[in-house]
């Protein structure tokens, strides 16, 4: 079996699985299960090639101990867009050894190395992690924090759609958005090779396929960085999954979030997921009707970097709260948080109107506020005060 998925997350909590920012790195705890722990205990072998970003080492290679337990074939960097252009960088193989790339797009030579692996026979069960950095700012290519699309790729995208929640804002779209799409074309070929390679090995049948990504993007048009927001353009991501048992043309509208994919897995293949895990397995929705209309559709977000913020997201709603006085770079939580923006998203899907402080919206308020801190207390962080908001944003 092969699971191809982008798990990790810079807004995970310190006390949680140990990240909760990317600068400086911290690193994962070595005493909680993964998915590569858990399926090599079950007989799987454990893969990883690419983008890493869990280590506490910096940019360059990562240590045995701190590759959360992809034990059995190692090509990857702790921070892929440092090394440090999309034409040309390196990898390094679990030994330490360098693999340097020169003259390929970096989404062309990952999958390349993904390609080879799938090629080689396969003694037992596996699972592969490859871990794209595009679509994503390229850090020291060409121009300051640019998105550096396959050459051409660009070219194609110059007069691009441009979505709703972007184009009555300021920000970097109007100059990144052809790059982007550019990026996009080049993940989407990515994935028709990979599926080929799998087909091409009589294997796909009797694969598990997952493909998701750890955040979005909204330009700068609601902080001072590209994500960390409480709005979808943040945290609204691809989910798409196939395989045996999973083959049903669904397209599902409940709620999710990543800490739920390990379990999904993990159930999809049998495999008792541990107690330790906080996720929700989200195979009762493949199967049973029922458990859709029981589905609890919310989810916890945590924002650090650009803020110390939490928000929670229902289908209606979403509603963030955050720390004004606090450093997000710093400081993993807070106790006390200030409300910050709430929307409707089922009348403003596009999140262009903050209701908090609103006083016909303020009962909405209270219970999502009441929600929230329940959320926050069952992640494991004290129980905050949260204030509401006395004047419109």
């Amino acid at each position: 079996m092969l699971s191809l998925a982008r798990m990790h997350d810079d807004r995970s909590l310190r006390y949680g699985n140990g990240i909760w920012k990317i600068q400086p790195p911290t690193a994962l705890r070595r005493d909680l299960p993964t998915l590569a722990t858990v399926l090599r205990e079950n007989g799987y072998t454990a893969n990883f090639i690419g983008k890493w970003h869990l280590a506490d080492t910096g940019i360059g290679a990562v240590p045995v101990d701190q590759c959360g337990g992809f034990l059995d074939f190692w090509e990857g960097a702790n921070s892929v867009e440092n090394t440090p252009h999309p034409y040309y960088g390196t990898i390094w193989d679990g030994q330490g050894n360098p693999i340097p790339w020169k003259d390929e797009y970096r989404v062309d030579f990952l999958t390349d190395r993904a390609v080879r692996f799938l090629k080689q026979p396969q003694k037992k069960p596996f699972l592969l992690f490859l871990s794209q950095l595009e679509p994503h700012f390229d850090q020291q290519g060409d121009g300051p924090r640019n998105f550096v699309a396959p050459r051409g790729y660009a070219d194609r995208y110059r007069n691009p759609y441009v979505p709703p929640d972007l184009l009555h804002f300021p920000g970097t779209w109007q100059d990144q958005l052809p790059g982007y799409h550019g990026d996009v074309q080049s993940i989407d070929e990515s994935v028709g090779r990979i599926l080929q390679t799998l087909e091409e090995q009589k294997i796909l049948d009797n694969t598990i396929f997952l493909f998701t990504s750890d955040h979005g993007c909204h330009f700068n048009t609601r902080n001072h960085v590209y994500k960390a927001s409480p709005h979808d353009s943040s945290i609204r991501i691809p989910f798409l999954m196939q395989g045996p048992g999973l083959n049903r043309s669904l397209q599902l509208p409940q709620i999710a979030g990543n800490i739920d994919l390990t379990p999904t897995l993990l159930d999809a293949l049998g495999v008792a997921v541990p107690s330790s895990m906080k996720g929700r397995s989200l195979m009762p929705l493949v199967h049973d009707p029922l458990a859709r209309m029981r589905w609890d559709n919310k989810a916890l977000i945590q924002i650090s970097n650009s803020m110390v913020g939490r928000a929670i997201r229902t289908k209606e709603w979403t509603y963030c709260v955050a720390d004004p006085d606090l450093d997000g770079g710093k400081v993993p939580f807070s106790t006390r948080y200030q409300e910050y923006v709430m929307y409707n998203n089922y009348s403003d899907p596009a999140q262009l109107v903050n209701l908090a402080a609103r006083k016909p919206f303020k009962a909405v308020a209270a219970q999502l506020r009441e929600e929230l801190t329940g959320m926050i207390v069952a992640s494991g962080e004290p129980r905050p005060t949260i204030t509401p908001s006395k004047l419109y944003p």
